[in-house]
């Protein structure tokens, strides 16, 4: 009985603290981080020129300004991007902080 409640324990402590667990890894290493991440941005490239090339070179009026409706779909995909490096950047911030407290 004792035995099955500290097992509980440690399972709930590995929940809690992000720590990997036998049966396989919760979190991506540095590597497999930076793979993801290149991997990410060239398919937002190749979204983008998706976007380009397939799209009509139609406009539209924004605030009584014509602008290329092409446009539009090129902007989210270049935030979405902006928010990926920002993300990669937090993440070795927050490695490096982790290097430095071990």
């Amino acid at each position: 009985m004792r035995a099955r409640q500290s097992s509980r324990v440690d399972l709930a402590q590995e929940r809690t603290t992000g720590q990997e667990r036998t049966t396989g890894k919760m979190r991506s290493t540095g590597r497999d981080l930076e793979r993801k991440f290149w991997v990410a941005l060239a398919l937002y490239g190749c979204l983008a020129l998706l976007v380009w090339f397939t799209m009509d070179a139609g406009k539209v009026s924004v605030f009584g300004r014509p602008v290329d409706l092409r446009l539009v779909p090129l902007i989210v995909i270049g935030a979405l991007a902006l928010r990926t490096v920002v993300a990669r950047q937090a993440e070795k911030v927050r490695r490096g902080e982790e290097k430095n407290s071990s």
